[in-house]
């Protein structure tokens, strides 16, 4: 009789021990894994991304998954047990048990981005209009023209940057200069772009504030090499390369694609593979182009290892060697950090109704 009332005051207590577990079991268990799912979400994506910038230097197929959905199971459960070791010569010998388990189960959705509307949107070039809220909502003028630019007026920007890695170098270095002169006047507050309604439509205007002597050899090198009207410091900005004029700004802007492979030429192959698996570009004197020097090429640096690096901030591993981007490359993470809201701008939405794969994760 003993044993039975023990064992009706174990399943009791064991009991009560759950409904107080499962009264906080909800709040806690959120806690736990909802910054841990996001983390390792972010930590995906990135790696996708990075590793697509890997494969276009190698000039490999790039390919993107959408995480479309995760949904976690989570249980909670007691169990509650007795054992008896009966001893004929002396007292027996009582042994209650109890325990609770907990089990999280999530199940992963992954939705390939792909079809038409996709392709269109990554090889249609950027809209101006996407440019002028990312350079309103702060980011620096040199980075976002420096990416998203091919072509201002007479300038170039590397165009044949724009697909997989070219044989010759390209031509960067008055854009360069720009981007410089550019970059000094945006933190003197020396240069404005906003909105101007036209008639029916809205112009992009960008204006020069030219009443500071402290920086007018920059104001002057942006007038000189964009060749503009010296009686004007209010320029619209259009992509009609038919009807330029020295009143305008006119730019070809890359899309998403070509971004993402100027970008990819700055990613640092293994000596051995340069030639055979990824190409060298030459210098008109037949040495080895250095693609840091491009606008891109100063914000933007992936490195090579072949052993796992200790202080990546994003790492992947391809074709038996590590690429990772370093921690402390704060330049390189924020240009990181651009492509990623460029992608989700241009191509981020666009999804396919083909096939989801669905994993259950054991």
């Amino acid at each position: 009789m003993k044993y039975l009332h023990a064992y009706v005051l174990l399943i009791a207590t064991s009991a009560t021990a759950l409904s107080g577990c499962q009264s906080a079991f909800g709040p806690q268990a959120l806690q736990r894994t909802h910054p841990a799912y996001n983390e390792a979400i972010i930590a995906s994506i990135n790696e996708q991304m990075l590793q697509n910038l890997v494969r276009m230097r190698y000039r490999d197929v790039a390919f993107f998954l959408e995480i479309g959905s995760v949904t976690a199971s989570l249980s909670l459960g007691a169990s509650a047990g007795v054992s008896a070791d009966v001893d004929f010569g002396s007292s027996d010998t009582l042994s209650p048990s109890a325990g609770v388990a907990y089990a999280d189960k999530p199940t992963i959705s992954y939705t390939p981005l792909q079809g038409e509307d996709l392709l269109k949107s990554i090889l249609s070039p950027l809209q101006l209009e996407a440019i002028l809220v990312l350079t309103q909502s702060g980011w620096n003028i040199s980075r976002l023209f420096g990416l998203c630019f091919e072509r201002i007026n007479n300038l170039y920007n590397a165009p044949n940057a724009s697909g997989p890695t070219p044989e010759l170098e390209p031509a960067y270095e008055k854009f360069g200069e720009l981007m410089d002169a550019l970059h000094t006047l945006q933190k003197a507050q020396l240069i404005e772009i906003g909105t101007r309604q036209n008639g029916g439509s809205v112009d992009i205007v960008i204006k020069l504030i030219r009443d500071n002597d402290a920086h007018k050899n920059e104001l002057e090198q942006v007038y000189t090499l964009l060749e503009l009207d010296h009686s004007v410091d209010e320029f619209t900005l259009n992509t009609d390369f038919l009807n330029m004029g020295n009143t305008r700004w006119t730019v070809r802007a890359r899309s998403i694609s070509g971004i993402l492979y100027y970008l990819s030429h700055n990613v640092n192959a293994p000596s051995r593979h340069l030639g055979e698996l990824v190409t060298a570009t030459r210098t008109k004197d037949g040495g080895t182009f250095d693609w840091s020097e491009t606008p891109a090429g100063r914000l933007f640096k992936v490195k090579t290892s072949k052993e796992q690096p200790e202080d990546a901030y994003i790492a992947t591993r391809y074709r038996g060697h590590w690429f990772y981007i370093q921690d402390t490359d704060l330049e390189t993470k924020s240009t990181f950090m651009l492509l990623r809201q460029l992608f989700d701008l241009q191509a981020g939405q666009k999804q396919s109704t083909g096939p989801t794969l669905t994993l259950p994760v054991r």
